[in-house]
């Protein structure tokens, strides 16, 4: 299920590190949180994971903020008090109305120890997408764009993520493998075996080449991660109903629940 979350800022001029999507990552899971202690601890601590399987997946993503703005260093400054972005959860669609009421009117905090601003939450309209009505094991192709930096790698000897562009012969191979680990993770091996021998991935460039954009995890703190991500190009992708659904949902690639590799449907 998907959402378009509206904001509107407390104070004029608001402003936000550059690297704000794991600061609004966690107003998420902090929303969550209060509607339910149980279920927020089980994704933000453990995601929903396998047995013997390192993966950890929060499955939900969001989109870059959509709002008139300037750059100015390494601050994210509004030219207006309204934004919006877009959220998707890999739930029931029974579950619409109650995720609704967890969001709307909530006045959120985005920030870091630099600079916060307050938002009040105006609007959480709920956006069908092509994809509800598929039946599970139809096949079918469909176009998507990141809505947001896509990170895919490889991991090397020490443990860290090589990332891939989307003109890397891996690319699409580690896209349908974090896919399918995620898949397996929900429904099982089995039914994994069955929905994703249609699966298919084209990587489809745009007139102008995929943008490159490092994004700082946990900036300063212990836990500093940076990670490089990629805009700019689509994704011609073939699968059954119900693994479209979780990819078009959770998101592609890695860091899905910090902001990154969420997806639009053209």
């Amino acid at each position: 299920m998907r959402f378009r979350i509206k904001l509107k800022a407390t104070q004029p001029a608001a402003v936000i590190p550059i690297n704000y999507p794991y600061a609004l990552s966690a107003v998420i899971f902090k929303i969550l949180h209060q509607a339910d202690e149980a279920y927020a601890a089980f994704l933000h601590d453990r995601g929903y994971s396998r047995p013997g399987s390192l993966k950890v997946f929060k499955l939900f993503s969001f989109s870059e903020i959509r709002t008139a703005f300037r750059i100015e260093g390494d601050r994210f400054r509004f030219l207006t008090d309204e934004a919006m972005f877009m959220i998707s959860f890999h739930l029931p669609q029974a579950a619409q109305s109650f995720i609704r009421g967890l969001f709307l009117e909530e006045t959120i905090e985005i920030g870091d120890r630099r600079s916060q601003a307050a938002f009040v939450v105006t609007e959480v309209h709920p956006t069908p997408t092509p994809l509800e009505n598929i039946p599970d094991r139809e096949v079918r192709e469909i176009l998507l764009q990141p809505f947001s930096p896509l990170v895919c790698g490889t991991k090397n000897d020490r443990g860290y993520y090589d990332f891939l562009s989307p003109q890397h012969p891996d690319f699409v191979t580690q896209l349908v493998h974090n896919w399918r680990e995620k898949f397996i993770t929900m429904y099982g091996e089995d039914q994994a075996d069955k929905l994703f021998d249609p699966v298919s991935v084209e990587v489809v460039m745009m007139e102008k080449p995929p943008k490159s954009r490092l994004v700082t995890i946990k900036a300063d703190t212990p836990q500093e991660t940076k990670i490089r991500g990629y805009t700019n190009f689509r994704l011609k992708v073939k699968g059954a109903g119900q693994a479209l659904k979780l990819l078009a949902d959770a998101g592609a690639g890695v860091y899905n629940s910090s902001g990154m590799g969420s997806l639009h449907i053209l």
